[in-house]
């Protein structure tokens, strides 16, 4: 089972959603406080399993609805995916993958891991 864990930055307050294995698959934006950390925390809960997704990475790809998982290229070339709430927020973000299906594993990894992991603060 992964785990949510919120930490402090120098600015405000953030999580990241790691693996069972330990490996960070998602992360936040920097919240003001812990309360809208803790929100989006659950709106990542409610989203990620139901979320379709959006390969941008094909030519002509199709729009989903809200909420979705956009998997794009940056511009060293790496795969990544961002999660969109159903009002189109971005709340949570992956890092990047060489390859498209780490990628996909990534995804599929935050909508298994994102549903029962337990919160934890640093």
């Amino acid at each position: 089972m992964g785990k949510f864990i919120i930490k402090k930055t120098n600015t405000g307050v953030k999580f990241d959603l790691k693996a069972s294995n330990g490996q960070v698959i998602a992360t936040s934006q920097v919240y003001k406080d812990k309360a809208y950390c803790v929100n989006g925390i659950e709106s990542v809960r409610k989203n990620a399993p139901a979320a379709n997704v959006e390969d941008q990475t094909v030519k002509d790809f199709k729009v989903e609805k809200c909420p979705k998982f956009e998997i794009y290229t940056d511009k060293s070339g790496e795969f990544r995916f961002r999660l969109k709430a159903t009002n189109g927020q971005i709340i949570a973000i992956g890092e990047g993958y060489t390859t498209m299906k780490n990628c996909v594993n990534g995804v599929e990894s935050v909508k298994k891991n994102a549903v029962d992991s337990p919160v934890v603060e640093e």
